[in-house]
C-alpha cells in the first residue's frame, strides 16, 4: 500500500481546487484520486457564481455585467451588477486549466474507483485505491448525515442552442425568469445565459420535491423557448442535473484524519443551489491550515444564520405558504442590488439581512414558523 502525506478524493470542483492549492506550496505526497471514465466519473457540467474569482480567470467561459429578472405575469427589469458580475464556468475549462497548473508540481494523480475511507489515530486508508495518508480530504457526492426537517431538490435541465439569426444580448444573463407554470408548492422558473447574439444556455429550474422525466424537461424547454420568441435554432449540447436544499446536516469531519470537502462538505447553500465560492473557500482555507501546520478542517461554509433563514424559506415553499415566484422576483425590486448578491452568495452582513428578511412576507412566514415549532 503506497502512503502519502494529503490525499484528495474526487476531481471536480473542491477537488481540483484544494489539489492546486497544495501543488503551488510545493508540498510533497500529495495525491489526487479521480475516477476513471465511464458511469462514476461526472459529467460535463457548468458552475456559475457572484463575483470572478482571480484564480480561475483564465477558465471563465462567460461573463455579465447586467442581469434581469421576469415576474410571473409581470414586467422584464433589467439590473447592474457593479461591483459585482455574474460568471460561468464550465467543467472542462476548469479541468484544462487545473491540469496545466498541476503539471508543474508534484501532485500524483491517480485513476480508481474509491470504495470507501477508513480513519485510523495516525493516518487513514483509502480503499480502493491502495493508499494511506496522514490527511484525506473526500469531495464525493453524499447523503446528508441525517434527515432534515425539509428536503427540496433543484432539478433543472438546460439546452445549448445555436439560432439562426440573432437571438440574444450577450451583454445580460437572464437570471430569473417567472412565467412558465408554477408547481403547487415550490417556485420554477427559466434562465438564458447569452455568449453571443445567436449562442446561449437556454435552461428550465425547478425548486421541487421531485424530478422530471428528461422528456418532461424537454416539453418545458420548448413551452420556455416558445414564449422567448426564439427564431429556428440547433441544441447543441444539454446539460441536466439534480442539487439537493436541505437543512439536513452535513458534517465537515468525519475523524480524526478524514474530513468532507464541497458539496459534501456543506458548500451548497441550501436556499439557492450556488456551491462554486464557498467550495473554493473551504479549499483556500484548508490549504493555508496545512501550510501553517494548523488542524485543517474544512470551515463552514456559511454562518449559522444563514442556514436557519434557508431552512425557514425552504419549508415555506415546500408547504405551498409562500409564492416563491413573487418572492424572489420582489427581492431584486424592493433592495439594492448588491445587498441581494450578497445575500444570496453567502455573504451578507446581519444588518442586511435584517433589511432582507423585513421584506418578506409577514403572514406566510409567521404561519411556517410557528409550524416548525409546533412539528
Amino acid at each position: 500500500m503506497d502512503s502519502a502525506e494529503v490525499v484528495v478524493v474526487g476531481a471536480g470542483a473542491a477537488g481540483l481546487a484544494l489539489a492546486c492549492r497544495l501543488g503551488e506550496q510545493g508540498r510533497q505526497g500529495v495525491v489526487l484520486v479521480e475516477a476513471p471514465p465511464g458511469p462514476h466519473s461526472a459529467p460535463e457540467r457548468t458552475w456559475c457564481s457572484w463575483g470572478t474569482d482571480p484564480y480561475w480567470a483564465d477558465a471563465v467561459s462567460a461573463r455579465w455585467e447586467r442581469m434581469s429578472v421576469h415576474a410571473h405575469g409581470g414586467a422584464r427589469r433589467t439590473y447592474d451588477l457593479a461591483p459585482l458580475d455574474y460568471t460561468m464556468i464550465r467543467s472542462r475549462d476548469y479541468e484544462r486549466v487545473a491540469a496545466a497548473r498541476l503539471a508543474g508540481t508534484e501532485v500524483r494523480r491517480v485513476e480508481a474507483l474509491v470504495t470507501g475511507v477508513e480513519d485510523g489515530p495516525s493516518g487513514a486508508v483509502v480503499h480502493g485505491a491502495d493508499l494511506s495518508a496522514r490527511w484525506v480530504f473526500d469531495t464525493r457526492p453524499t447523503r446528508p448525515a441525517a434527515p432534515g426537517r425539509v428536503a427540496l431538490l433543484q432539478h433543472f435541465r438546460g439546452w445549448f442552442v445555436r439560432t439562426s439569426q440573432d437571438a440574444f444580448d450577450p451583454g445580460v444573463a437572464g437570471l430569473m425568469d417567472f412565467r412558465p407554470p408554477q408547481p403547487p408548492c415550490g417556485v420554477a422558473f427559466g434562465y438564458v445565459l447569452p455568449t453571443s447574439r445567436r449562442e446561449a444556455l437556454v435552461e428550465y429550474t425547478e425548486f421541487s420535491r421531485s424530478v422530471l422525466t428528461t422528456p418532461q424537461y424537454d416539453a418545458a424547454l420548448r413551452d420556455y423557448t416558445s414564449q422567448l420568441g426564439l427564431p429556428a435554432f440547433d441544441v447543441v449540447g444539454a446539460e441536466q442535473g439534480v442539487i439537493p436544499m436541505t437543512d439536513a446536516p452535513f458534517p465537515r469531519r468525519l475523524g480524526r484524519r478524514v474530513f468532507r470537502l464541497g458539496a459534501a462538505g456543506g458548500a451548497t447553500r441550501p436556499s439557492t443551489g450556488y456551491t462554486f465560492r464557498a467550495a473554493q473557500r473551504q479549499a483556500s482555507s484548508v490549504a493555508q491550515a496545512l501550510w501553517d501546520g494548523r488542524d485543517p478542517c474544512p470551515p463552514a461554509a456559511y454562518p449559522r444564520r444563514h442556514l436557519t433563514m434557508d431552512a425557514l424559506l425552504l419549508r415555506a415553499l415546500d408547504s405551498g405558504e409562500l409564492d416563491g415566484a413573487g418572492f424572489l422576483a420582489d427581492l431584486f425590486a424592493r433592495h439594492p442590488t448588491e445587498r441581494v448578491l450578497r445575500f444570496l452568495d453567502g455573504q451578507s452582513t446581519p444588518r442586511e439581512e435584517l433589511a432582507v428578511m423585513a421584506s418578506a412576507p409577514r403572514g406566510p412566514m409567521m404561519r411556517t414558523l410557528l409550524s416548525r415549532r409546533r412539528a
